[in-house]
């Protein structure tokens, strides 16, 4: 019996005992007893100290706990509850020796208490000791003779030593108090295969799917260890005779199209498919899964016919199931429809907007089908919410926001990309800085804009947007006009036709004097240009004009004047008829 019961009890009796014997009685108890009321005292002390310490421990306020516990011990060493508090205190504070010690302390004077002995078998259990462990609960089920509290947990350790026949054992008793159950079915079935018996592992499925018929997924959890060890005949069996009794169960017919797809029966298989997708009970991830294996495969008119037949019957069923969409839009983008994928990615984020993987997909395709930079910035942003540590996400935002001409969020998110790729992506490194000068120039921070330009000069000599746009923005500055003459120069040799490129030529030639061959390349410029800029027809009339062709020049300036980009001295040209720098 526990101490602390039976001092309870002998003090309430002996109160009893006094009040019914009266007043003498308690003065004889009082003589006899002095050396016991003293030891009383101290045990009183020690439940004192005890309550306390259990009170500290429940607030989670260890130290304290502990200093109460110790001071206990001092006025009553015998006490194995004490000791059984120390050792649990020392478990959660993840001091394993020291519970130990305690815990032994305390079943040593207390050995009958079978709480003493979890608390041990738990401490050895983490210290990888699992044979003490299992020792312990052993003798627990001898004293006890109720081993159903015990049972799994022994189970498991005879796991962890690897002693399978014990752990089936084990399992085998669970089982006959619990019943058969999918977990200790499935225990068991790895036990069997770890020891190469699969038709136990089979037998055990068997039982498992009689003890409750109807239910799928034992019959397919049972196929799947079939198909596993190549008893793929076996497997269609049991799905067929599963679907004679059980003829509702999509599972099982996709479990019939994969059987007879590797037996290599296209027309049983597609089926099964096909019943399956259109069934509308089938979890719409698994429709998805399927549709994007035959997406995987090698793509012929036939394919595509089936898949077209596939994608009918799953989207009306499922047409906001993030995972269908994805599938769908995956569909469209191999036949190239890509706006009709972009369509698909953006339902399918509408339903599960986490998924940055598929934010990767969309985003780029959204530049490719020429979509508003402020609707690309909006799906964008959302993206580095939903993976704020990719680079490549950040550098789509800076993008969407420089077309936006949004330069200071452009400068911060390409800043961003820049950091979070660290080098590590170098074409991301230069395009990002690429983009960041222009960014940086168009905010009034030339020399940073310069310095972003020289970056990717540095690896790529021939990055034709920063010899267009480095050329361009230094002409204007009029400074270094022979470096701008040589990456202008680069440009039209290698195509002469880009008006672009030409148009940027002809304004270095400009800034150095030297009208005439300006003159020439601002013509092709115009030339190859279907619908030239009026920046482009401004450009041509400052050139005619100081070769003195006036007439000409105003011409041309009041074509600019209709269009947009033009210089804000344009109006001033065509008032006063002249140039202005």
């Amino acid at each position: 019996m526990n101490k602390w019961y039976q001092r309870t009890v002998i003090w309430f009796f002996s109160l009893l005992i006094a009040v019914l014997l009266g007043p003498e009685s308690v003065l004889a108890q009082e003589k006899l007893s002095r050396k016991e009321r003293k030891t009383q005292k101290k045990e009183r002390m020690a439940d004192r100290l005890f309550i306390e310490g259990q009170k500290h421990l429940m607030l989670e306020e260890y130290e304290k706990a502990y200093f109460y516990f110790t001071k206990a011990l001092e006025f009553d060493e015998e006490e194995s509850a004490i000791y059984f508090k120390l050792s649990e205190m020392m478990v959660r504070a993840n001091q394993p020796e020291k519970a130990l010690d305690y815990g032994q302390q305390a079943l040593a004077l207390d050995p009958d208490n079978k709480y003493y002995h979890l608390q041990l078998a738990e401490i050895y259990n983490e210290q990888n000791e699992s044979r003490k462990a299992a020792e312990i609960l052993e003798k627990l089920m001898e004293q006890d003779g109720n081993y159903q509290q015990y049972i799994l947990d022994l189970a498991s350790l005879y796991l962890t030593l690897h002693e399978f026949d014990k752990a089936l054992d084990a399992l085998n008793k669970a089982e006959d108090y619990f019943g058969v159950v999918e977990q200790l079915t499935a225990q068991k079935q790895r036990i069997y295969l770890r020891k190469n018996n699969l038709e136990m592992a089979i037998t055990e499925g068997e039982k498992l799917i009689d003890a409750h018929p109807g239910n799928a997924r034992y019959v397919l959890a049972l196929v799947e260890i079939l198909f596993n060890n190549n008893r793929n005949e076996q497997a269609l069996e049991l799905v067929l005779e599963s679907m004679a009794a059980y003829p509702n169960q999509p599972e099982l017919k996709m479990a019939a199209h994969t059987l007879y797809q590797e037996q290599g029966n296209v027309k049983e298989s597609r089926k099964f498919l096909l019943e399956g997708i259109s069934h509308p009970d089938l979890d719409p991830s698994a429709k998805a899964r399927a549709f994007s294996g035959i997406l995987a495969q090698l793509q012929n008119s036939a394919r595509d016919q089936w898949l077209d037949t596939l994608a009918s019957h799953m989207e009306p069923l499922h047409p906001r199931d993030p995972e269908v969409l994805a599938a769908l839009g995956n569909w469209k983008l191999q036949q190239r429809e890509t706006k009709a994928a972009v369509s698909y990615f953006k339902r399918s984020l509408q339903e599960a907007p986490d998924n940055a993987e598929l934010y990767q997909k969309l985003v780029p395709l959204m530049f490719e089908v020429q979509e508003p930079f402020d609707a690309i910035a909006d799906v964008a942003r959302a993206a580095t919410e939903s993976a704020p540590e990719s680079a490549e996400l950040w550098f789509y935002l800076g993008t969407a926001h420089l077309g936006n001409k949004e330069n200071e969020a452009a400068k911060t998110a390409l800043s961003k990309a820049l950091s979070l790729n660290g080098g590590a992506n170098r074409q991301l490194s230069l395009m990002a800085n690429a983009q960041l000068g222009d960014a940086l120039h168009a905010l009034g921070e030339k020399e940073a804009a310069f310095e972003a330009y020289e970056k990717v000069l540095a690896e790529n000599k021939n990055y034709e947007h920063i010899l267009n746009n480095y050329a361009y923005f230094l002409s204007l500055e009029k400074k270094e006009l022979e470096k701008a003459y040589e990456m202008s120069f680069k440009l039209v040799n290698r195509f002469p036709e880009n008006a672009t490129y030409l148009d940027t030529h002809a304004w270095v030639l400009f800034q150095q004097g030297r009208y005439e061959e300006a003159k020439a390349y601002m013509k092709r410029a115009l030339d190859h240009q279907k619908d030239p800029s009026g920046v482009m027809f401004e450009h041509y009339g400052d050139i005619l004009y100081k070769l003195g062709e006036k007439e000409q020049a105003l011409t041309y300036w009041i074509k600019a004047e209709e269009m947009e980009d033009t210089s804000e001295f344009l109006t001033l040209k065509i008032q006063n008829k002249t140039y202005y720098e």
